[in-house]
């Protein structure tokens, strides 16, 4: 019966691996996104990408591949951008980077992206 049942997916990942995740990606981050002549080829970002499941992997509930990792960040980046949009309360490009709001808890937030009072 094992067998027959549909694949199951892995379990959410902890806290303890956003935290990880996001330390790491943030420390690596102009390797991993950064534009221009003197961006990271594809297989230096690949290694780095491997370094950062290594880091993750310890402190995770199931082990993690580097694409759940990728799409985790994307996750992240995309909830934390509708956050700074909510709170600026315009929808348009937040003031402060994407990154800074997975970091901060909205009262902690500038007040450049905070609403008018």
């Amino acid at each position: 019966m094992a067998e027959d049942s549909p694949k199951r997916r892995k379990a959410n990942f902890n806290e303890a691996e956003t935290e990880v995740l996001i330390e790491q990606v943030l420390k690596h981050e102009q390797l991993l996104f950064a534009a221009g002549p003197g961006r990271a080829s594809p297989g230096q970002k690949r290694k780095v990408w491997e370094l950062i499941r290594h880091k993750v992997n310890p402190v995770a509930a199931c082990p993690r591949d580097v694409e759940d990792l990728k799409k985790r960040w994307r996750d992240l980046k995309r909830r934390d951008r509708s956050k700074l949009c909510r709170l600026s309360q315009g929808c348009g490009p937040p003031g402060p980077p994407a990154a800074l709001g997975l970091l901060l808890a909205p009262e902690d937030v500038p007040p450049a992206a905070a609403p008018p009072a």
